[in-house]
């Protein structure tokens, strides 16, 4: 690997700390509690498309052992490690189809970070009386998930058009 992908997965993963401590930093909804904006999954999204499905895996589990340990608990890791898995995997599946665009991959990937969460509660309260929370989830995290398309395609067309090194 060469320096410059280094210091692009160091600052990737920074940014992907900053932006999960700043989230950590705003109230959870009263509407629909446990609901996040996800902002760190920008991060994940636009290393998916502007290196590799590798890259945007690696980053994403070192992300959330690096935040586990400095802001987490061993439930938040199990939690968080379930969804954000689930969910890079089937980002990583729509995008190679090439029949989905950056906001629909991202809506996705929401969705199914959501389903991770709700399978990790299933086997932590050994019950299945909580997947009725899964409607409500998935609401959050397609509205979530286009947000942060949205947003995560903004960054991929700028770093188009200046002309990005290839690394």
């Amino acid at each position: 690997m060469n320096t410059k992908k280094i210091s692009l997965y160091g600052v990737l993963i920074a940014l992907a700390l900053i932006l999960s401590y700043v989230e950590s930093q705003i109230p959870a909804f009263v509407a629909i509690p446990g609901m996040k904006l996800g902002l760190t999954n920008i991060v994940v999204l636009v290393t998916l498309y502007i290196l590799d499905a590798k890259s945007a895996m690696g980053i994403n589990i070192l992300r959330i052992i690096v935040v586990s340990m400095l802001f987490g608990t061993a439930m938040s890791f199990a939690f968080s490690i379930t969804g954000g898995m689930l969910s890079t995997i089937v980002m990583i599946i729509l995008k190679k189809t090439n029949r989905f665009k950056i906001v629909g991959v991202s809506a996705a990937g929401g969705i199914t970070h959501n389903i991770g969460q709700i399978i990790a509660a299933m086997i932590f309260m050994n019950t299945k009386a909580i997947a009725w929370y899964l409607p409500i989830l998935w609401f959050s995290g397609i509205f979530s998930g286009v947000i942060v398309g949205i947003i995560g395609g903004m960054i991929c067309a700028r770093l188009d058009k200046i002309n990005h090194v290839d690394f």
